[in-house]
């Protein structure tokens, strides 16, 4: 197949070096691989992402020269194509519905960035069929106790993660009825026809759920290239609210594109 990848922002804040660099490697990659690139706004949460920053990482983009081939297209937009695969995933039952927050789950492991959902928490295997829709309580992915899943990564090579030591049971639908980040990202990239996802070495466990997704759909991965990581000085990973390191900033400090590039590693 012809190489098919895609930049997809999170317009919550404005691009930072971290940005810079991951999409700058999918950017060369399309381009080597003589394929095309699309832009994927993922703008499904309506409190936190803003148009004014999907605006401003389409300039920034421009600004360093990372083109993209077509119109842009903005998650917010698909909500039918969304619902459509919560009902194949919720027909299949792979997803049920789950009444606990995020604060009774962090409780049982208050040091732990993103504890692992425990078993007997799971709800029924029928309890998915009293919901004709997914809004108003939390939709999770049963993940088979113990599965290994493992996938080869074309940066770093062999992965493997195992459910209930490295994840358990994910969100793939938010009580706001929002879908969430493992279920939208699937869909689209499986819409989209995406052949290669290239992101952050952060995401590695996302893959290893996401892959779960793609095999309840029937669905072929595309292949994956995760990033090493851009840090800030103390070595913790960039976030957009880090200071002073946005693309935004930078340019208005009179960095060009090439200096933020070598900022970022790359050169």
């Amino acid at each position: 197949m012809k190489y098919l990848g895609r930049l997809a922002p999170t317009p919550t804040g404005y691009l930072h070096l971290g940005h810079a660099s991951t999409f700058s490697i999918a950017h060369r990659r399309a381009r080597e691989a003589g394929g095309r690139l699309l832009l994927r706004i993922e703008d499904l949460d309506p409190l936190r992402c803003r148009s004014e920053f999907s605006d401003a990482a389409m300039e920034d983009l421009r600004w360093l020269g990372i083109e993209w081939d077509g119109d842009p297209v903005f998650q917010s937009h698909r909500r039918a194509h969304f619902l459509e695969v919560w009902q194949r995933l919720k027909s299949a039952g792979r997803i049920y519905p789950c009444q606990r927050s995020r604060r009774e789950i962090s409780t049982l492991a208050p040091h732990e960035e993103d504890p692992i959902f425990p078993i007997e928490w799971r709800s029924s295997q029928d309890a998915a069929e009293r919901y004709s829709g997914p809004g108003g309580v939390n939709w999770r992915f049963r993940v088979p106790d113990g599965l290994v899943v493992n996938f080869y990564d074309q940066n770093l090579g062999y992965v493997e993660k195992v459910a209930q030591r490295d994840f358990g049971d994910f969100l793939v639908w938010n009580r706001d009825d929002v879908p969430a980040y493992e279920l939208a990202v699937v869909a689209d990239d499986t819409a989209m026809g995406i052949t290669e996802v290239v992101r952050g070495a952060d995401l590695l466990t996302s893959t290893a759920r996401q892959i779960l997704i793609y095999e309840a759909l029937e669905a072929r991965p595309p292949a994956f290239y995760h990033c090493p990581l851009v840090c800030d000085q103390e070595g913790r990973r960039l976030a957009k609210r880090s200071g002073g390191l946005s693309i935004r900033e930078l340019r208005e400090a009179g960095k060009n594109p090439k200096e933020i590039f070598r900022m970022a590693g790359l050169g």
